[in-house]
Order: structure tokens, then C-alpha cells, then sequence
């Protein structure tokens, strides 16, 4: 999830733990627990996006592929960097160390901060079709939750409204609240939310504000009314998801009832559960083949028609067979042949396949199609002539390849 999302989740749970536990003796320490408790839940929700400073030890791409949502984004890792951040706290805030030596409550409110943050940035991001592999190195498989868009506004709003709602100072308030009114207007305009969605936004934006407005020190009525919203917006994504992959396997099916569908990877349209572009990766082991297409799909044509779905994720136009429901934008034949071969032959191109989902050849280049079909490639793209004689990296991790389905005739 991008860290927009993270901070305002981080916070609100930071503010919810602070409001559940018993009040400190006095109100300096109340106060000061207030912000540890703020400021370490927030740290916690984005430290293990501070992978990104590994990403050196590998030649581009592969640094950012492998590297980046790694190993601090592994739940046996959390325990290393909860204990981190606890003692960057003890030794740079004073106040905060003072607090802890005296109370208890804050100890636990502090461990439970930073267990909340580091847990839910690794759910969060397990939400898209990015993946995270959480239970490494007991289980190296990669895990897609293929149902929330990697920058989902709902959650901007309903965490961080509230949150908004409690800045002291009237004019950094009304900044923030309107910041993030204008954020949601913006990307309607630019055709990343569709105008229903916007409204819903908004008036889930007054709503929360109403609450919060009203809410004594202790109330959590507007912090349990967010989550109650966001938990209920990943489920019906989920729903819509599952529905959306039943979807397009039976359209597979239909036209070409030899290949075999070993994966499709789903991804939302922001606030949207209507609309979801696709990749799905196909094989025929007989043919030796194996095929990747890219689509978009509604799940209500009645209502929004594919072709009406937010215009900055409508990549191309269709190819064949196109509905009101579904088009099929970009079509791939691969080589199982070359692609088994290429892992066998270059290293670098066998430490690419530990992350890549939906592997596009073309000629010297290979990209993950889950990110686009450009020309131009995308982050994920490796020019395999580049790294053909190059000299074998270390420190690859040994995630668990996407793809192993297609790397061997044997079916794994």
C-alpha cells in the first residue's frame, strides 16, 4: 500500500490503544504517552518500507524487485525491528523513557503499538496484487491478495478524518481535512474515481467529522466506525474479486478449452468494485506454450460498462470479442521451452523469476505484465543481453518462484 495509507492506519491505531488503556496518573504523562503511542504506532506502520535502502546490494531491477517488500516485510523479522524502534525511543526521547520506567500500562500500550503497526503494514500490503511472502523462511511462497488497488483513497478518509479531527490547532485542521476533500476531487477529475465514488467518499468524510466532533478524550466511536467501514470494504473486494477471477476463467474456457489457467492476477480500480483489470497466465504443456493475456472487466455492464470504467486504467483498445462486460486488451504466446532455458542459462534472469508473476519475452527485454504492457516496459523490465555475461550476484533472496507452475513440466 502506498505510505498515505500506512501513516493514517498506523496513527488511528496508535490513538484507539491510547483511548482503550487506563489513563496515566497525571495528564503530563497521559499527554506524553498520547504521542509515544502516535509516534511509534506510526513508525512502526512504515519501517519496513525502509527495505528500499537494500535495494543497492542487486544491479536495477533486481534490487528493488527482491529487496523491497523483503525481509522486514516477514513477520519473523518484525520482532528485530519492534525492539529497534524501542530502543531508538529509550534513547532519544527522555520524557518517553522516564514514562516507561514508571508505567506499566505504557509499557504494554508501546508493545501493542508497535505489534499493530508492523503486523498491519504487512497485511495491508498482502491486500494488492504486489504480494508479500509473510511466513518466510518456514514457507518462501509469495501470497496476492489481488482485491485493494495499491493507493486506495478510502482509507485516507476513514482513518484519516478522524485523526484530522483531533489536530488542536483550528487552521492545520481545516488544512488537512481540506487536503484531503481536494486529493479526492483531483483524481476525480483526472478520471481515477468515478464521480459515485466520490460522493460516497465524502460522505463518509462528514459523517466520521460529525462523530469525531462530538467525542469526548475517551470516545472511540469514530475510530471503531472507520474500521468497521475499511474492514467492510476489503470484504466486499474480496467478494468482488473472486467473482471477477470466476469471471474471466470462464470466458478462458470458452476460447481455448486446451490451455491451462494457472494464475490470474486481479487488480481494482481505486473506491471501485465495479471495475478490475486482469492478467491471466495460461499453459499448454503440449503445445509448449504458454500464454499470458491482459483484460479489463465489470462486474455490473448494466451499470458502468468496462468501456465507462476510470479512463487512466483503460490501457488500449480491445483485440477481439470485446462486451460491455470485458475486453481483452494485450495478448502474449511465450516459449516454455526458452523460458526454462533462460533460467537454467542466466542467473540474473533466474533471480528475476523469484518475483515475477506474468513473464513477458521480448527479444532482449522481459517485464512482468501485472504492470502494464507498454513498449517502453515498466519497473519491472531486465534486458537480458545486459546481464548475460555478467558475473553472478549474491544476496538473491530464495523467495519461492511465482511462476513454478511454468519453470517444469511437472505440475507443482
Amino acid at each position: 500500500m502506498d505510505n498515505l495509507s500506512h501513516s493514517v492506519v498506523g496513527l488511528a491505531v496508535g490513538e484507539f490503544i491510547h483511548r482503550s488503556m487506563s489513563p496515566e496518573p497525571n495528564p503530563e504523562q497521559q499527554s506524553v504517552r498520547k504521542r509515544l503511542l502516535l509516534i511509534s504506532c506510526w513508525l512502526a506502520s512504515n519501517f519496513p518500507d525502509l527495505d528500499l535502502l537494500l535495494t543497492h546490494l542487486l544491479p536495477a531491477p533486481l534490487g528493488y524487485l527482491l529487496h523491497h517488500r523483503g525481509h522486514t516485510h516477514t513477520f519473523l523479522y518484525t520482532l528485530p525491528q519492534a525492539l529497534l524502534i524501542w530502543i531508538l525511543i529509550w534513547l532519544l526521547w527522555p520524557t518517553a523513557r522516564r514514562l516507561l520506567q514508571d508505567s506499566t500500562t505504557a509499557r504494554k500500550s508501546l508493545a501493542l503499538s508497535l505489534g499493530c503497526g508492523l503486523g498491519l503494514h504487512i497485511l495491508m500490503d498482502y491486500l494488492n496484487s504486489y504480494g508479500v511472502h509473510p511466513f518466510y523462511p518456514y514457507d518462501s511462497r509469495w501470497f496476492f491478495g489481488d482485491m485493494i488497488f495499491i493507493v486506495e483513497p478510502l482509507f485516507w478518509i476513514s482513518f484519516g478524518v478522524p485523526m484530522a479531527m483531533l489536530i488542536r490547532r483550528q487552521w492545520l485542521k481545516i488544512i488537512v481535512i481540506a487536503g484531503l476533500m481536494g486529493s479526492l476531487i483531483f483524481f476525480t477529475a483526472k478520471e481515477f474515481l468515478p464521480w459515485a465514488s466520490l460522493v460516497l467518499l465524502i460522505t463518509v468524510a462528514f459523517v466520521l467529522i460529525r462523530i469525531q466532533y462530538k467525542a469526548d478524550a475517551r470516545d472511540r466511536s469514530a475510530l471503531i466506525l472507520a474500521a468497521i467501514i475499511s474492514i467492510g470494504f476489503v470484504g466486499v473486494q474480496n467478494m468482488a474479486s473472486n467473482r471477477a477471477k470466476f469471471e474471466v476463467a470462464q470466458s478462458m474456457k470458452s476460447k481455448d478449452s486446451a490451455s491451462r489457467i494457472l494464475d490470474l492476477a486481479m487488480t481494482p480500480f481505486p473506491t471501485n468494485p465495479f471495475c478490475w483489470s486482469f492478467v491471466s497466465i495460461e499453459s499448454n504443456e503440449s503445445a509448449g506454450t504458454y500464454r499470458l493475456r491482459r483484460g479489463a472487466l465489470s462486474l455490473a455492464p448494466t451499470f458502468m460498462r468496462v468501456n465507462e470504467c476510470p479512463a487512466p486504467f483503460f490501457q488500449a483498445v480491445a483485440l477481439t470479442d470485446a462486451t460491455s462486460a470485458m475486453v481483452f486488451s494485450y495478448e502474449y504466446v511465450g516459449d516454455l521451452k526458452q523460458l526454462r532455458e533462460l533460467k537454467q542459462t542466466n542467473c540474473h534472469f533466474e533471480a528475476w523469476l523469484r518475483f515475477v508473476r506474468a513473464p513477458l519475452l521480448n527479444q532482449t527485454y522481459a517485464s512482468d505484465l501485472r504492470f502494464t504492457a507498454s513498449a517502453r516496459g515498466n519497473f519491472t523490465t531486465i534486458n537480458l543481453d545486459e546481464f548475460k555475461d555478467r558475473e553472478c550476484s549474491r544476496n538473491i533472496p530464495k523467495w519461492d518462484f511465482p511462476r513454478a507452475d511454468l519453470l517444469s513440466s511437472v505440475a507443482r
